[in-house]
């Protein structure tokens, strides 16, 4: 964590002024300072942190912090660490060996003027100073080097190199900021060769400065003169600087590097491995071993028996250093996250590791060490729900668990709506905490069964079923994330009276009688598998007295099923069926099955034949409309969804006459057509239907008829009229195109080139002529569809061929839904949003089409010719060339 400035809860006005303060704590841990702060004293203030280096106080910004060697890591509830770099920019150094560092610690409450100051000085010693030492902290990376001195004629420890140059000028050391230091410039490896004076790489958040007797170089990270590099498996922050600085002996350049990791940790359930590599190649150029290793947490090292009690390992393999430290363990801490919506948790621990590595040489020696904090991936929580329910007790008892410390319950949806914890307890809905040994925690929750937010359905005869639906809504603290569990408990007792159906009929009608059950008027009623609404129900006669109601049905009613029907009689059934309105279970029906009188043909004396055909269960998918005689031409007088009546004479639509004795038999034949106009054939779908005309005439008997013949003056000519023709578009959930998003759902959030699935259709009408042609769609930022800029999805009845992600169209076929697929056009789209001057103009956009409805017997040109069917380069969309910015590719 870089941050030096905190927040945290509030807490009663305390004002402390001295280091020896509770909660506050500074010690040394080897080449770091270190300052703790318990959450007592953090929590409920704003942090503000001021190095001190004699009169002189600093604030430290984040950035400040990463390039002078300072850093903190807090936890979410307020326990801080503050970590000083001996070698930091405002440290009292004397002789590398005493280090004083000072800081100033000032807790801002509601106000500037509620302030508590903390005056921190804490001395620390520290003398094992490697030939090399380089600090991984969590927000910078540190490198110092032992420089020559004068006393030092020859170089003892290698770690210098005279710079020759036949170039005087680049000798000559100008005078600049750095130059208190003897530096010169620095010049970085990114790994390209980049040069910079100190006050240029200052400037860009690097740190550089000469003490008694070493150079120190820092650099933040993800800085520009920093690279990624794969050691061993580990990735690695690369940072590699040439430094000029100016020595008693002349200019001298030090070639420093430091490597510290990103990555290398492995997780498990139960454990956390991370890996270093056992040498790391960017900071070493000959051979070096290991001669020390320790492990620490929070800066401090353990000794073995510190790690063995706490289940951690250290170890070398052939290319690593491991480090395994039990998830769970006493060093680190759990915390609840809620991601969706969902109790996960993570587990957090800082780890250090301190190696010493010696080369081939006695005095060439790199101390390294890394302070790594670690935290684990999301591990999602099952959250277990134990009913303790006794049923002949009538309470419904829940136990909820577990959760960490820092889950609080704040509120629990019933059925009838969201209680508080303390509105439910006042409700008598008795809510506790319980607290278990583990150090987690659960919840429990008693409810009455006779309470209105328990549901009651009955799913089978004499029981009835209590239903407790629950939502616990949680947060997480401190952040007041909220995160929900739900729950449904059900109790079964057997106390149920089942409603009872009767019926009988007449001539004409059904006459049907329900008495109720024990749940009363609590149920469901269908006629036909259609819902018995109140104006159905007046229609049907209906008639309730408290404990029954009846029907009256005609048997010609649309919610009746026919079933057989001859000349002179029809069979008809009448469903009724009875549902629990909570859970739909059945719970009564009646299936009533009567012949009615029926004539279906009728022979005329003067030849004239009619016939009635219907749509009887057999064939449930029938258009009667498409019923024929023999004659394809003879097509029904008068038809619905039911009925289709016919109208002939004895010697037309391919009637066939037979004699017998003194009769004359004239048959014809009623089936369905599947030639649509000559076109082509269909296979049938249904079961094949036919009913059989017949007539029968006296061979003996005489009729007159009357006949006169005048002249047509003109020929007959369709007048014409106005009428409306509705067309809907609307945006399926998916390619399936059987869910739709309804007005209350928009607007609808999509990402970049997901696809969106629009279905445009003509309404209220069957008429199978008709084709539905998509002329041109596009897209706007506003509702108004000539506003500007727009985008072109569909240009002349095709996908626009200026988009890299084209319209897509799809087929639609017949089904339960689609009657006449000609009437509905399917088509996808990519999701993208508008820019402009490379920027994103807005994030909702607008989809509009013109439409042509055209007669698909018609053979005119233009639209009418199909959906994307015109000659290639033919563009005539009105929205070409007027878009006014250009849509985003980006994903």
């Amino acid at each position: 964590m870089a941050a030096v400035i905190v927040s945290g809860q509030a807490r009663p006005k305390v004002k402390l002024s001295s280091q020896s303060s509770s909660g506050l704590a500074s010690d040394c841990v080897g080449n770091l300072m270190r300052l703790t702060l318990d959450k007592a004293l953090a929590v409920g203030n704003q942090l503000e942190v001021e190095a001190i280096n004699g009169t002189q106080h600093v604030v430290l910004t984040p950035s400040l912090a990463a390039q002078c060697g300072y850093s903190m890591e807090s936890d979410p509830w307020g326990n801080t660490r503050i970590y000083a770099s001996l070698l930091g920019c405002y440290v009292n150094n004397k002789a590398d060996t005493t280090f004083n560092v000072g800081m100033k610690l000032r807790l801002y409450k509601s106000s500037a003027l509620d302030v508590i100051s903390h005056d921190v000085s804490q001395t620390c010693s520290y003398s094992r100073w490697a030939s090399r030492e380089i600090l991984c902290d969590r927000n910078y990376m540190e490198v110092s080097k032992y420089m020559s001195t004068p006393d030092s004629p020859s170089d003892p420890k290698g770690q210098t190199q005279e710079f020759k140059d036949e170039d005087s000028n680049i000798n000559a050391v100008p005078g600049f900021s750095g130059a208190e230091h003897g530096i010169w410039k620095m010049t970085f490896f990114t790994p390209e060769p980049v040069a910079m004076v100190l006050r240029e790489a200052e400037q860009a958040g690097y740190s550089a400065m000469t003490t008694s007797t070493r150079l120190v170089v820092r650099s933040p990270y993800n800085t520009a003169e920093t690279y990624m590099e794969d050691v061993a498996g580990v990735p690695m922050e690369v940072f590699k600087v040439s430094t000029y600085y100016k020595a008693p002996q002349g200019l001298s350049i030090v070639n420093l590097a430091a490597a510290c990791p990103t990555g290398g940790v492995l997780f498990t359930e139960e454990s956390i491995s991370w890996h270093m590599p056992r040498r790391v190649t960017p900071l070493m150029d000959s051979r070096f071993r290991i001669v020390e290793m320790h492990m620490g947490i929070n800066g401090q090292r353990l000794d073995k028996s510190q790690m063995a009690a706490r289940g951690y390992s250290l170890s070398v393999t052939d290319f690593h250093i491991v480090t395994e430290i039990p998830v769970g363990s006493p060093d680190g801490y759990y915390k609840s996250h809620a991601p969706d919506y969902q109790y996960h948790i993570t587990f957090t621990v800082e780890p250090m590791l301190e190696v010493l590595w010696k080369g081939d040489n006695a005095q060439d020696d790199i101390k390294y060490k890394i302070l790594f904090p670690i935290t684990t991936p999301l591990m999602p929580q099952t959250t277990y729900a134990e009913d303790l329910t006794v049923p002949e007790d009538g309470v419904f008892r829940v136990q909820l668990g577990a959760f960490l410390h820092d889950v609080e319950l704040r509120n629990i949806t019933f059925s009838t709506g969201v209680l508080t914890v303390e509105e439910s307890n006042t409700r008598g809905f008795t809510v506790q905490e319980h607290i278990f040994p583990n150090g987690t925690k659960g919840y429990s929750l008693q409810v009455a069964f006779n309470s209105d937010v328990v549901m009651k359905h009955n799913p089978e005869a004499l029981v009835t079923v209590y239903t407790l639906p629950l939502v616990f809504g949680f947060i997480v603290l401190p952040e007041e994330t909220p995160f929900a569990h739900a729950e449904v408990f059900h109790v079964s007792l057997q106390d149920v009276v089942l409603p009872i159906l009767t019926g009988t009929c007449d001539h004409s009608q059904f006459y049907t009688s329900v008495e109720y059950g024990s749940q009363g008027r609590n149920i469901q009623t269908t006629v036909g598998y259609v819902p018995l609404t109140r104006e159905l129900a007046e229609s049907y006669g209906f008639q309730d007295n408290g404990t029954h109601f009846s029907l009256v049905i005609p048997y010609t009613a649309k919610e009746t099923i026919f079933e057989l029907f001859a000349s002179h009689y029809v069979r008809a059934r009448l469903d009724i069926l009875l549902y629990d309105i909570n859970n739909q279970w059945l719970l009564g029906d009646l299936f009533l099955t009567c012949y009615f009188p029926l004539t279906t043909t009728m022979c005329y004396s003067n030849g004239t034949i009619t016939a009635l055909a219907m749509k009887t269960q057999s064939v449930p998918s029938l258009n009667p409309s498409r019923l024929t005689l023999r004659d394809p031409s003879c097509k029904p007088a008068y038809s619905d969804d039911r009925f289709a009546h016919f109208s002939f004479t004895a010697d037309s639509c391919g009637t066939t006459r037979t004699f017998f004795d003194n009769y004359m038999l004239y048959e014809n034949e009623i089936s369905i057509s599947y030639l649509d106009d000559g076109a082509h054939n269909d296979s049938p779908v249904d079961p094949e239907y036919r009913q059989t005309v017949s007539c029968y005439y006296m061979v003996n008997k005489t009729e007159t008829l009357a006949f006169s013949y005048k002249p047509r003056t003109y020929d007959p000519k369709a007048e014409i009229g106005t009428g409306q023709l509705m067309v809907q578009m609307r945006l399926a959930k998916d390619s399936s195109y059987d869910d739709f998003y309804q007005g209350q759902d928009f607007p609808i959030v999509k990402y970049l080139r997901q696809p969106l699935y629009f279905e445009v259709e003509l309404m209220q009408s069957s008429d199978p002529h008709l084709e539905l042609i998509l002329e041109n769609c596009w897209a706007t930022l506003q509702e108004d569809r000539m506003s500007l800029p727009s985008w072109d999805i569909i240009v002349d009845s095709c996908g626009n061929r200026d988009d890299s992600y084209m319209t897509t169209f799809h087929p639609v076929v017949s089904d339960t839904r689609v009657a006449v697929p000609s009437h509905i056009k399917r088509f996808s789209m990519k999701m993208f949003a508008f820019i402009k001057d490379e920027a994103v103009l807005k994030d909702e956009i607008f989809v509009h089409c013109d439409a042509v409805i055209c007669d698909t017997n018609s053979q005119d040109d233009g639209a009418c010719r199909g959906q994307c069917v015109q000659p290639t380069g033919i563009k005539s969309s009105q929205h070409q060339g007027t878009k006014g910015s250009k849509r985003s590719k980006n994903v």
